[in-house]
Order: C-alpha cells, then structure tokens, then sequence
C-alpha cells in the first residue's frame, strides 16, 4: 500500500445522498480477482448509457472536475460490502472521499485499502460544496497527521477524526500484514524470553 501523508488536488463533487456500493461498481463487473481495471467502471451506470456512450452531464464526464479528493453526499458506501467499490475509487485516481456520513463498511475498506474517508460536519460539507461550485479550480490540501482539511485561499480548516491504528498504517504504508511483519524483531524478542521459562 502506498503511504498516505499529504494531498493538495481540486475535487470532483457527488452531492448525492445514499451512494450505494452497487452505484460505486456495479455487481456485473466484480469477476475480476486483481485490483486493477475497476476504475474504469467506476459510476458505470451513471457514466455511460446502455450502448457506452459518455452522459454528458455525469460529474466524471464534465472536464469543469477533477482531482484526487471526492466531495459527496451523505452516507456514502451504504448497500453491500463488497471491498471492489474502494478499489474502484483507487484505481479511477481518488485518495479522499470526503461525506457527512459514511457506511461502516465501506469506511473500514477504504481505510484498508489506502483511501481516505474525511467525515465533517454538515455545514462544513456545504462550505465545500460551494467553495467547488463556485470556483471547480479551488485546491484542498489533506494532512493526514495532523488530520487538518482547509481549503486554500481561504480561512476554512477543517479537523477530521480517525481511528489511531488506522491512522498510523495509512502514514506508513501498512495493511494488517505490513504491520504485524514491521514488528517481526519485537516478535522473536517476545518469543525467546519465553523459552527461558
């Protein structure tokens, strides 16, 4: 997993309530057994229409949006827990999502799988909201260790909780293998001593 310390991108804004998993990636493209390639059918259905052909007024179809940070609506990732719709987000270039709420799950895959979930405030989400509609080039910046989100150019900062675990494995680019495996010397420390008894 790549580490995750600091990110400065516009966004792309989603403010649509009650993004379910199946909207994320929908359950027709989760054959594959590898993360890689689940970008491309990120939103498919709202994308695309049935023949493949790009619907113009989808956010990820209008040029006006882009970035590395997703602004969207409340409860975000509700539905199934199928850790795909994570790796879709990744995989298409997100590393933040930012909601009012968001669904377990998809927030303990998402941790897992080296994306952010910032949850705020509803009024600081609206804030958000205009700051993009107003001006689709604004940049955010994302500080991880500090757990800080601000809009630049303005006086809007925004502080964020995360689980400390969580928190720690993302600043080092660990998932639950990489962390065990970072305290192997700990490990066969603890072991020998025991073997003196």
């Amino acid at each position: 997993m790549e580490k995750f310390e600091q990110i400065q991108s516009t966004a792309i804004p989603l403010p649509i309530e009650h993004v379910d998993t199946d909207q994320i990636i929908p359950a027709r493209f989760l054959k594959a057994t590898t993360r890689e390639g689940f970008g491309d059918n990120l939103f498919r259905d709202w994308r695309y229409d049935r023949s493949g052909t790009e619907i113009r007024d989808f956010v990820l179809n209008n040029s006006r949006y882009k970035g590395s940070i997703l602004v969207a609506g409340q409860n975000f990732g509700c539905g199934s827990s199928r850790e795909h719709a994570a790796w879709a987000l990744y995989d298409y270039g997100i590393r933040v999502v930012v909601s009012s709420f968001f669904a377990d799950i998809f927030k303990g895959n998402s941790l897992n799988n080296g994306l952010l979930p910032v949850q705020l405030t509803n009024e600081q989400m609206t804030t958000i909201f205009q700051a993009v509609e107003e001006n689709p080039e604004v940049e955010f910046h994302v500080d991880l260790a500090r757990q800080n989100f601000r809009i630049l150019g303005t006086e809007h900062a925004f502080s964020f909780g995360i689980d400390p675990y969580k928190k720690m494995c993302l600043l080092n680019g660990y998932d639950d293998l990489d962390f065990l495996l970072s305290l192997e010397a700990e490990i066969e420390t603890f072991e020998k001593q025991q073997q003196i008894y």
